[in-house]
Protein backbone atom coordinates (compact mmCIF):
# COMPACT_ATOMS: atom_id res chain seq x y z
CA UNK A 1 0.00 0.00 0.00
CA UNK A 2 1.44 3.50 -0.88
CA UNK A 3 2.19 5.79 2.05
CA UNK A 4 -0.35 8.87 1.97
CA UNK A 5 1.14 12.26 1.89
CA UNK A 6 -1.50 14.89 2.18
CA UNK A 7 -0.01 18.44 1.68
CA UNK A 8 -2.46 21.75 2.88
CA UNK A 9 -1.23 24.81 0.75
CA UNK A 10 -1.12 28.14 2.13
CA UNK A 11 -3.00 31.28 1.46
CA UNK A 12 -4.28 34.68 3.15
CA UNK A 13 -6.77 36.25 5.38
CA UNK A 14 -8.36 39.34 5.97
CA UNK A 15 -10.92 40.88 8.61
CA UNK A 16 -12.73 42.78 5.94
CA UNK A 17 -13.74 42.48 1.72
CA UNK A 18 -12.45 45.86 1.23
CA UNK A 19 -9.36 44.49 2.66
CA UNK A 20 -9.33 41.48 0.47
CA UNK A 21 -10.25 43.61 -2.51
CA UNK A 22 -7.12 45.98 -1.67
CA UNK A 23 -5.06 43.49 -1.59
CA UNK A 24 -6.00 41.85 -5.14
CA UNK A 25 -5.74 45.21 -6.69
CA UNK A 26 -2.36 45.88 -5.27
CA UNK A 27 -0.57 42.26 -5.62
CA UNK A 28 2.44 42.17 -8.03
CA UNK A 29 2.74 39.16 -9.83
CA UNK A 30 6.33 39.00 -11.43
CA UNK A 31 5.61 35.45 -14.02
CA UNK A 32 3.33 33.13 -14.92
CA UNK A 33 4.33 30.40 -12.45
CA UNK A 34 1.97 32.64 -9.57
CA UNK A 35 -0.45 31.03 -11.95
CA UNK A 36 0.89 27.50 -12.49
CA UNK A 37 1.73 26.89 -9.06
CA UNK A 38 4.66 25.28 -9.65
CA UNK A 39 6.87 24.84 -6.89
CA UNK A 40 7.86 21.66 -4.68
CA UNK A 41 4.19 21.01 -3.94
CA UNK A 42 4.27 20.16 -7.45
CA UNK A 43 7.03 18.11 -8.43
CA UNK A 44 6.88 16.16 -4.65
CA UNK A 45 5.12 12.93 -6.12
CA UNK A 46 7.76 12.70 -8.61
CA UNK A 47 10.93 13.02 -6.31
CA UNK A 48 8.72 10.85 -3.59
CA UNK A 49 7.95 7.98 -6.18
CA UNK A 50 5.64 5.18 -6.49
CA UNK A 51 6.07 4.33 -3.09
CA UNK A 52 4.11 7.28 -1.57
CA UNK A 53 1.11 9.29 -2.96
CA UNK A 54 0.67 12.41 -2.56
CA UNK A 55 -2.34 14.26 -1.85
CA UNK A 56 -2.83 18.02 -2.68
CA UNK A 57 -6.25 19.44 -2.11
CA UNK A 58 -7.65 22.47 -3.20
CA UNK A 59 -8.74 24.38 0.18
CA UNK A 60 -11.78 27.12 -0.17
CA UNK A 61 -10.70 30.54 -1.37
CA UNK A 62 -7.11 30.74 -0.51
CA UNK A 63 -6.87 34.20 -1.27
CA UNK A 64 -9.13 35.07 1.67
CA UNK A 65 -9.58 31.96 3.35
CA UNK A 66 -11.66 31.20 6.77
CA UNK A 67 -11.03 28.32 8.75
CA UNK A 68 -14.98 27.45 8.96
CA UNK A 69 -14.52 26.37 5.43
CA UNK A 70 -11.39 24.57 5.60
CA UNK A 71 -12.06 22.51 7.98
CA UNK A 72 -15.54 21.37 6.49
CA UNK A 73 -13.73 20.83 3.40
CA UNK A 74 -10.77 18.98 4.82
CA UNK A 75 -13.29 16.76 6.93
CA UNK A 76 -14.71 15.42 3.63
CA UNK A 77 -10.97 14.27 2.87
CA UNK A 78 -10.54 12.53 5.88
CA UNK A 79 -12.92 9.45 6.01
CA UNK A 80 -10.19 8.70 2.39
CA UNK A 81 -6.94 8.77 4.77
CA UNK A 82 -5.38 5.41 5.50
CA UNK A 83 -3.56 4.97 8.88
CA UNK A 84 0.00 6.11 9.21
CA UNK A 85 -0.72 9.16 6.87
CA UNK A 86 1.89 12.00 6.55
CA UNK A 87 0.30 15.26 7.07
CA UNK A 88 1.90 18.36 5.78
CA UNK A 89 1.15 21.96 6.16
CA UNK A 90 2.83 25.06 4.73
CA UNK A 91 2.13 28.68 5.86
CA UNK A 92 -1.48 29.30 6.83
CA UNK A 93 -1.89 25.20 5.92
CA UNK A 94 0.46 24.98 9.14
CA UNK A 95 -1.99 26.22 11.50
CA UNK A 96 -4.84 24.91 9.66
CA UNK A 97 -3.09 21.52 10.81
CA UNK A 98 -2.26 22.89 14.40
CA UNK A 99 -5.61 24.31 14.74
CA UNK A 100 -7.63 21.15 13.27
CA UNK A 101 -5.48 18.81 15.38
CA UNK A 102 -5.74 20.96 18.82
CA UNK A 103 -9.40 20.68 18.51
CA UNK A 104 -10.65 17.48 16.53
CA UNK A 105 -10.30 13.84 17.51
CA UNK A 106 -8.86 12.40 14.33
CA UNK A 107 -10.03 9.16 13.65
CA UNK A 108 -6.31 7.73 11.71
CA UNK A 109 -3.03 6.76 12.98
CA UNK A 110 -0.60 9.98 11.84
CA UNK A 111 2.88 9.04 11.44
CA UNK A 112 3.95 12.83 11.46
CA UNK A 113 3.08 16.47 10.60
CA UNK A 114 5.23 18.53 9.12
CA UNK A 115 4.36 22.36 9.41
CA UNK A 116 6.36 24.50 7.23
CA UNK A 117 6.90 28.08 8.01
CA UNK A 118 3.90 27.84 9.84
CA UNK A 119 2.21 31.34 11.88
CA UNK A 120 1.41 30.89 15.74
CA UNK A 121 0.12 33.82 16.35
CA UNK A 122 0.20 36.09 13.35
CA UNK A 123 2.71 38.86 15.73
CA UNK A 124 4.71 40.31 13.52
CA UNK A 125 2.73 39.85 10.32
CA UNK A 126 1.27 42.25 8.24
CA UNK A 127 -2.26 39.83 7.76
CA UNK A 128 -4.77 39.20 9.98
CA UNK A 129 -5.05 35.32 11.22
CA UNK A 130 -8.91 35.74 11.26
CA UNK A 131 -10.56 32.66 12.68
CA UNK A 132 -7.12 30.44 12.10
CA UNK A 133 -6.33 30.83 15.72
CA UNK A 134 -4.47 28.33 17.87
CA UNK A 135 -6.27 27.23 21.19
CA UNK A 136 -4.66 28.07 24.37
CA UNK A 137 -3.52 24.31 24.54
CA UNK A 138 -1.90 22.06 21.70
CA UNK A 139 -1.59 19.07 24.19
CA UNK A 140 -4.19 17.41 21.58
CA UNK A 141 -2.07 17.89 18.68
CA UNK A 142 1.17 16.82 20.35
CA UNK A 143 -0.63 13.45 21.47
CA UNK A 144 -2.69 12.71 18.35
CA UNK A 145 -0.17 14.52 15.79
CA UNK A 146 2.63 11.68 15.37
CA UNK A 147 6.51 13.19 15.03
CA UNK A 148 6.03 16.42 14.79
CA UNK A 149 8.42 18.85 12.89
CA UNK A 150 8.96 22.56 12.72
CA UNK A 151 10.70 23.99 9.31
CA UNK A 152 11.30 27.88 9.48
CA UNK A 153 13.81 29.84 7.64
CA UNK A 154 15.48 32.66 9.21
CA UNK A 155 15.05 35.13 6.27
CA UNK A 156 11.32 34.67 6.16
CA UNK A 157 9.65 37.76 6.18
CA UNK A 158 5.74 36.63 5.29
CA UNK A 159 6.15 34.70 8.24
CA UNK A 160 8.91 35.53 11.07
CA UNK A 161 11.40 33.09 12.69
CA UNK A 162 9.39 34.46 16.10
CA UNK A 163 7.12 32.28 15.46
CA UNK A 164 8.48 28.79 14.93
CA UNK A 165 10.13 29.53 18.50
CA UNK A 166 6.77 29.64 19.84
CA UNK A 167 5.70 26.65 18.19
CA UNK A 168 8.67 24.96 19.39
CA UNK A 169 7.36 26.09 23.19
CA UNK A 170 4.13 25.02 23.02
CA UNK A 171 5.21 21.67 21.26
CA UNK A 172 7.98 20.38 23.42
CA UNK A 173 8.55 16.74 21.69
CA UNK A 174 8.60 18.99 17.99
CA UNK A 175 11.87 18.96 16.20
CA UNK A 176 12.77 22.36 14.73
CA UNK A 177 14.96 22.45 11.27
CA UNK A 178 15.88 26.21 10.89
CA UNK A 179 16.95 27.17 7.16
CA UNK A 180 19.33 30.58 6.61
CA UNK A 181 17.95 31.38 2.94
CA UNK A 182 14.78 30.18 1.85
CA UNK A 183 12.44 32.62 2.97
CA UNK A 184 8.97 31.51 2.96
CA UNK A 185 9.83 28.43 0.76
CA UNK A 186 8.28 29.05 -2.43
CA UNK A 187 11.37 26.74 -3.99
CA UNK A 188 10.71 24.21 -6.62
CA UNK A 189 12.69 21.89 -5.20
CA UNK A 190 12.44 20.60 -1.25
CA UNK A 191 15.19 17.77 -1.05
CA UNK A 192 14.84 17.85 2.87
CA UNK A 193 11.38 17.16 3.14
CA UNK A 194 11.63 14.24 0.45
CA UNK A 195 14.46 13.06 2.52
CA UNK A 196 12.31 13.80 5.90
CA UNK A 197 9.38 11.72 4.40
CA UNK A 198 11.58 8.75 3.28
CA UNK A 199 13.07 8.16 6.55
CA UNK A 200 9.47 8.63 8.32
CA UNK A 201 8.53 5.51 5.53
Amino acid sequence: MKKQIVVIHGGDSFDTHEEYLSFLKSFEINDLSYFTGENWKTTLQERLGDNFDVILPRMPNPLNARYAEWKIWFDKLVPFLDDGVILVGHSLGGIFLAKYLSENKFPKTITATILISAPFDGEGDEESLVDFILPSSLELFEKQGGKIFLYQSQDDTSVLPIQCEKYKKALPSAQAMIFKDRGHFTQEEFPELVETIKNLS
